[in-house]
């Protein structure tokens, strides 16, 4: 019988389930996605777009044309709720779209501290569309004067952005800005001292400053103030204060987990839901809390793909497994990385080459489903 599955998001734990709409559609079902953007930007080459070592086009998927070639339907809009008893997906525009079976790669988001609006100096690094709309103002401001950037957060995205900011402006001579990073208490703090010491050197090696005295508290136009009450001119802010899941399984009050992702099981499924599942940033696997990094979305792509043609056609579910340790390379800028897998840490150049190489194979599989 044939029934209708439902994506919600384009992302890296959906890309096998889009190259492969046509198998479902081959069986008789019926296949509906639905996505902000007619494209999806892979979020690991975001700093690299901005530093200027990759244009938008490189690291984009075009999500609408994959679906439609295949004789899915794309539906542009935001999906703001759920209504899991009646299945059905609400859009902000107040269209529903019915499922049988549903499937979640709704992404992450940036806290915005609070800001009722955004203004033309404050930019959160997620979507990575900010990241376009910040590479054109950092360039506009630096063809004018000097001028300061902060960036709020001492994660792996806020020295990536700050790595690449510099990268992007080097050719400005004096109009280069002041590139200051405000951490908290300390720069990468999850992560091992071998890994911290290289990027706090490849940092400073860059011009960048690292605070490390005191969290923010207000966040204005023009500035900041830390909790100690210094105060900071700047003339662009980042925010790069880590990720939450979509708050669109709190709102529809369906299972979470304490981050509030949807809480799946063993199968990337809901336990309470059988009829949905999820994939990457937006989840809480139940059985072992995953970092939001992509390489989980990465390997949880075939499980997707499997279990959900299994349960439109009611066949016995596949069991995700995490795997073991991952590689982890972080883009400095300048054409430098930090890597780190297991007891293996360096930096330099040859981290790059090792990453760019990774993200464009990548980026080479599923743009050619295209």
């Amino acid at each position: 019988m044939a029934k209708h599955l439902v994506l919600v998001g384009g992302g890296h734990a959906h890309m096998m389930t889009l190259a492969n709409i046509h198998a479902f559609v081959a069986k008789g079902h019926r296949v509906t996605v639905i996505g902000p953007s007619e494209h999806h930007y892979y979020s690991g080459m975001g700093p690299g777009m901005l530093g200027g070592t990759y244009s938008p086009s490189d690291i984009r998927f075009a999500t609408k044309h994959v679906v439609e070639k295949q004789d899915g339907v794309f539906v542009l809009g935001k999906a703001v709720l759920v209504r899991p008893d009646e299945r059905q997906i609400e859009l902000e525009s107040g269209e529903t779209v019915r499922y049988d079976v549903v499937s979640f790669n709704a992404g992450s988001y940036v806290p915005r501290l609070n800001l009722s609006e955004d203004t033309e100096n404050i930019y959160t690094v997620k979507p990575i569309e900010k990241l376009v709309e910040a590479q054109a103002r950092i360039k506009e401001l630096a063809s004018q004067k000097p001028f300061t950037i902060g960036i709020l957060g001492g994660g792996p995205s806020s020295v990536e952005i700050a790595g690449n900011i510099r990268q992007l402006t080097s050719g400005y001579g004096a109009n280069q800005p002041r590139i200051k990073i405000f951490a908290g208490s300390t720069l990468m703090p999850k992560y091992p001292k071998g890994i911290r010491n290289r990027i706090e050197n490849a940092l400073k090696s860059h011009g960048v400053e690292i605070y490390s005295n005191g969290f923010v508290q207000t966040i204005e136009p023009d500035g900041i103030i830390l909790d100690s009450g210094e105060r900071y001119d700047l003339d662009l802010i980042f925010l790069a204060i880590g990720v939450r899941p979509n708050a669109i399984f709190e709102k529809s009050g369906i299972p979470t987990g304490p981050d509030g992702g949807l809480l799946v099981n063993a199968c990337l499924q809901s336990p309470a839901y059988p009829e949905m599942f999820g994939g990457g940033d937006c989840i809480y696997f139940k059985d072992q809390p995953l970092d939001k990094v992509g390489v989980y979305a990465v390997r949880q792509n075939p499980v997707l793909y499997n279990n959900l043609m299994a349960a439109l056609d009611g066949e016995p579910l596949q069991v995700f497994n995490p795997g073991g340790d991952y590689l982890l390379i972080f883009n400095m800028g300048g054409g430098k990385g930090v890597l780190r897998k297991k007891w293996l840490t360096f930096d330099g150049r040859f981290a790059f080459i090792i990453k760019d190489y990774i993200d464009r194979k990548f980026m080479k599989k599923f743009q050619a489903t295209e």
